[in-house]
């Protein structure tokens, strides 16, 4: 039976019974409530393994939950919202969202993509926890230290959100091989994108605004057009210590 305990945030109580219902079905430990202030305490409290969070809440929103438990907990954080909310699903996914599925979704799609996370947070926690696995890639200018899971871009620590850290570590491994957006997103997220690469597409964008002194013109991170995205880098191989 899967322990994972999961803390499931939407106003709307058809949703939250539906969302339920597959959740335990599927052997989770299922927490809810219907609003931002409650949810915080809950994330606190229980400390889930992954939360499910409505974008639109009557109180406080889901961006400044997300906000709010980001200051304190990398946690996997799916947000759910309508259709037409695409500037709130960039917003949240800027703020330390780590994916979105938006209403009407398939329950057992949405249990899928659940399993897919938790998956995928496993293998980081098991990464950081071998010895053998640690590794540190230096660049000009920039210093990936993986087993801290920690970045320096010009001597100056940058905060980086779970998949923003993940994608860098990505493509810099790879340096100079071009990645499709499918095959990122299918590596990073561990499930496939279904088409829908926009989730990627964002978290990039942010990635770029942290680590280029012009994100606009960048000099890591590339666009190979008609791919994806590689990461750049012209002086020979990274500098890796073990």
């Amino acid at each position: 039976m899967n322990t994972s305990r999961i803390l499931v945030v939407d106003d709307e109580p058809d949703i939250i019974e539906l969302i339920s219902l597959y959740l335990e079905r599927d052997g989770f430990d299922v927490h809810y409530t219907d609003n931002g202030e409650d949810a915080i305490r809950l994330a606190a409290e229980l400390k889930p393994d992954l939360i499910i969070l409505d974008i639109q809440l009557k109180n406080i929103d889901g961006i400044e939950v997300c906000q709010n438990i980001r200051a304190s907990s990398e946690v996997p954080i799916l947000f759910i919202s309508c259709k037409s909310d695409d500037t709130d699903i960039i917003h949240g996914l800027t703020v330390g969202g780590d994916d979105y599925m938006t209403k009407p979704f398939s329950p057992s799609q949405l249990v899928a993509r659940v399993k897919a996370h938790l998956r995928r947070q496993s293998v980081i926690d098991q990464s950081k926890a071998a010895v053998e696995l640690e590794e540190v890639l230096v660049f000009d200018g920039l210093i990936i230290d993986i087993p801290a899971r920690s970045v320096h871009v010009r001597d100056k620590e940058i905060a980086l959100s779970t998949k923003e850290f993940d994608l860098l570590v990505q493509l810099a491994q790879a340096p100079n091989r071009a990645f499709s957006l499918d095959d990122l997103y299918t590596v990073v997220w561990g499930h496939e994108s279904m088409g829908d690469t926009r989730t990627l597409m964002v978290h990039i964008s942010n990635l770029r605004k942290k680590i280029e002194a012009d994100p606009t013109n960048p000099l890591y991170i590339i666009t190979v057009r008609g791919v994806g995205y590689k990461f750049c880098f012209k002086e020979g191989s990274p500098h890796v210590h073990r």
